[in-house]
């Protein structure tokens, strides 16, 4: 959300001890869902940023929060927070010893600095900030304290780095910047444990040796024993994993790499830009929820009340699904209340006397299963009264009111619960009736809150109104939100590809020869940032942040990854697709589907599309290069001679132990080889027959056109022949050659050895 409203200007705060002369600060409300006495406030402070700097804070921290909203359990429980941004003026821009310990100091508020602020016995990512300072600063945004907020405060620098712990930084400009915060949320917040393997990066852990871990996501036990003591995250084994793969036993994490286990090959603790498995989201959840009170008021209970009235509660509201409100009077549950906020006492036909009533509010939310989780204070909360028949309830005039409501500053998801709450009088129940567009909404159960998932809605933009009437007073009073049921469109680029294959109904295929990139772009019919998320070969879905050291740069995939600051990045491999440069990983050539989707701002999750790449090993490195006109027959004798853009006017002869790469070429005459020990022809044109013989390592004809017969004989390994065409094909004493779902055109014969690999031309 962008950050548009007015914030309050003040001086130096009561009690900073800022690393310079306080600086000025201004407070911005991003999210205010409710008194922050009662929410959970979450308060962003930026150091490092002067006053022509402050534009870049406020994209910084539109980008933090978009994308925290984006991950599990904070899109669910965002009503749950209100957010403040404190614009500092800094009076140096960046932050101390960025981005090595050589680098000047600067003079800002809050002094923060990388290398655990320029310890040189710490790690280079490790960016600290004064916290007495940040505290004083975030003391500014009226309602918070050390109690209710947790402080992010925000580095401006474009190095990757940040730390959990009563206060969490993240350097606010890095392409991974957005994923830090809710990383060292986990540790903040949730008393998450890191699940690396490694402390210091690319340097392996040893070996666990200590009793049973009190992390709630790691363990030295086996899953049976897990199962038959109940322990640990035993009720979701064998689940899929929300980050991927299957909720289980993976070796390391605690930064040692043997003899402690976590949940998930990757989550979210473990690889940035996956997101929380259910084991940490279960935690979190508990924790966010704990920071609230869910029931949150109601009728005052420190008096008997009267069997002539209502009761009422008040409750928080997910933005995913309704709490759930029960009530029982001595003990006995009242059937059919419909999961409303209030119980009217008089169709209750009390015995005289006293009686207890409780409301019990619990959150069914399916990211818990832990019945003591469940029953907790943080997700199940009761309110009591004493109901004495003999009080009377004397008569009040209450106006007819809406008193709280999700927001209608924003339009809302097409998932999203919706809710109102209105005056609550002793006497009667104001009825609310929602409408769809101007229709009538079928009855839910519950008047005071709609489900929009439920109602299936069509693309586009809808309005919802809520009309709240007094059927004593005859009073109405509506309000009306616009729902935003449009979801987002991502689009891909990509480098060139040697092949594109297009069929009707079926991904776009494209045949790579070595490592590509890939760029998505998120648009949307509505403002705000669109979150683009991508997985390879259904494995989680995975943050589009560009690539680590450039966010406009695009995401490089290739066989084994990409090591950036002893992390590997993009690997095609075992392994995943982020992984430490230490882990086994075999090379991942072949075919792979990347599945792509973006998230807007209100949290609608866009249809999902998807391509295939395929991956063929990288041609052997060249020792010879021809470019240009090349007149006359040419041989290779030796080495791997390699044609680009080259045109080549007369035969080409490989011998026995040498090799061919030909790209984007012509070759007037004929082409033969045997015993070479590679040929590839990759968008490449001979004028001729090609006969290869006794090939020693492989054959590769991708998008070529070979004008006469194409013979494979003998080849070691089966030839990769696809797209192109050619006059005729045979095969034989070897493989018969691999498509990759591209069959060759062939004008003539195919040999029946060789008819999978090719099609006749129409």
């Amino acid at each position: 959300m962008a950050l548009l409203a007015a914030g309050l200007t003040v001086g130096a705060p009561a009690g900073a001890a800022p690393a310079s002369s306080a600086a000025p600060a201004t407070v911005v409300p991003i999210q205010v869902t409710g008194d922050p006495t009662q929410r959970f406030n979450l308060v962003l402070l930026g150091d490092g940023y002067t006053e022509a700097d402050l534009p870049t804070f406020r994209s910084h921290v539109d980008r933090h929060l978009n994308t925290l909203w984006t991950i599990e359990p904070f899109k669910s429980y965002r009503s749950y927070f209100n957010v403040y941004a404190v614009e500092i003026v800094s009076p140096e821009s960046g932050v101390d010893c960025d981005p090595d310990l050589s680098a000047p100091r600067r003079d800002t508020a809050l002094g923060m600095g990388f290398w655990g602020g320029c310890n040189p016995a710490s790690v280079q990512r490790l960016l600290t900030v004064d916290g007495v300072a940040a505290n004083a600063y975030a003391d500014l945004a009226v309602g918070t304290n050390p109690g209710n907020r947790q402080l992010i405060a925000l580095a401006n620098s474009g190095t990757y780095g940040g730390a959990g712990g009563s206060n969490a930084t993240a350097s606010g400009g890095n392409a991974l910047s957005a994923l830090i915060s809710p990383h060292e949320l986990g540790h903040s917040l949730g008393g998450l444990q890191d699940e690396y393997d490694y402390y210091g990066r690319g340097i392996p852990g040893d070996t666990y040796e200590g009793p049973e871990p009190d992390s709630a996501h790691h363990t030295v036990l086996t899953e049976r024993q897990m199962r038959d003591t109940r322990a640990k995250w035993w009720r979701w084994l064998g689940e899929p994993s929300e980050a991927g793969g299957t909720i289980g036993r993976y070796e390391g994490g605690l930064y040692l790499r043997r003899g402690v286990w976590r949940p998930s090959r990757h989550s979210m603790m473990k690889s940035l830009g996956f997101y929380f498995d259910q084991v940490g989201r279960e935690r979190m959840t508990e924790r966010i929820a704990g920071r609230v009170a869910i029931l949150a008021g109601g009728t005052a209970t420190d008096q008997a009340v009267g069997a002539d009235r209502l009761l009422w509660v008040d409750t928080l509201h997910p933005v995913s699904h309704a709490l759930t409100v029960t009530w029982a009077v001595d003990g006995r549950t009242v059937p059919r209340t419909g999961n409303a906020r209030h119980l009217d006492l008089r169709t209750l036909r009390l015995t005289p006397g006293r009686h207890t009533v409780t409301a019990t509010v619990t959150d069914p939310t399916d990211f818990v299963r832990d019945p003591a989780v469940r029953g907790s204070a943080a997700l199940t909360q009761t309110r009591t009264w004493t109901v004495d028949t003999g009080v009377r309830t004397p008569p009040e005039a209450t106006p007819l009111a809406i008193t709280g409501s999700t927001a209608t500053d924003r339009p809302v998801g097409a998932q999203d619960v919706v809710y109102v709450r209105t005056s609550q009088p002793t006497d009667r129940a104001p009825r609310v009736r929602w409408s769809l567009d101007g229709r009538p909404v079928a009855d839910t159960g519950s008047d005071r809150d709609v489900d929009l998932a439920a109602l299936r809605l069509s693309r586009g933009a809808h309005r919802l109104t809520a009309r709240v009437e007094d059927r004593a007073t005859r009073e109405v009073v509506t309000r009306t939100w616009t729902v935003d049921a449009t979801g987002p469109d991502v689009d891909y680029s990509l480098s060139e590809p040697l092949l594109t294959v297009t069929r009707p109904g079926r991904p776009v295929e494209y045949v790579f020869n070595g490592p590509f990139t890939m760029g998505l772009t998120g648009t949307d019919d509505t403002a705000g940032r669109v979150t683009s998320e991508f997985r390879l070969d259904g494995d989680g879905w995975h943050n589009y942040y560009g690539w680590p050291t450039d966010a406009r740069s695009p995401f490089l995939f290739t066989a084994t990854g990409t090591d950036v600051d002893g992390l590997v990045y993009g690997n095609l491999g075992s392994g995943g697709l982020s992984v430490s440069p230490f882990a086994e990983r075999s090379p991942g050539y072949g075919r792979h589907t990347i599945e792509y989707r973006g998230i807007d701002a209100v949290g609608n999750i866009g249809a999902s599309r998807a391509f295939v790449a395929t991956v063929l090993p990288p041609p052997p490195t060249c020792t010879s290069v021809v470019t240009g006109r090349h007149t006359g027959p040419l041989t290779v004798t030796t080495g791997v001679t390699c044609l680009r853009a080259a045109s080549v006017q007369g035969p080409v002869t490989v011998a026995p132990g040498a090799a061919l790469v030909a790209e984007g070429s012509s070759i007037a005459g004929s082409l033969t080889s045997s015993g070479a020990s590679d040929v590839q022809l990759l968008r490449t044109e001979v004028r001729g027959a090609v006969a290869l013989t006794g090939t020693t390592g492989g054959v590769t004809l991708v998008g070529a056109r070979v004008s006469g017969a194409l013979a494979l004989t003998g080849s070691t390994s089966a030839p990769t022949v696809a797209g192109g065409e050619a006059g005729a094909l045979s095969c034989s004493g070897g493989p018969a050659p691999v498509d990759l779902g591209a069959p060759l055109t062939v004008r003539g014969a195919t040999a029946a050895s060789c008819r999978a690999g090719a099609h006749p031309a129409a």
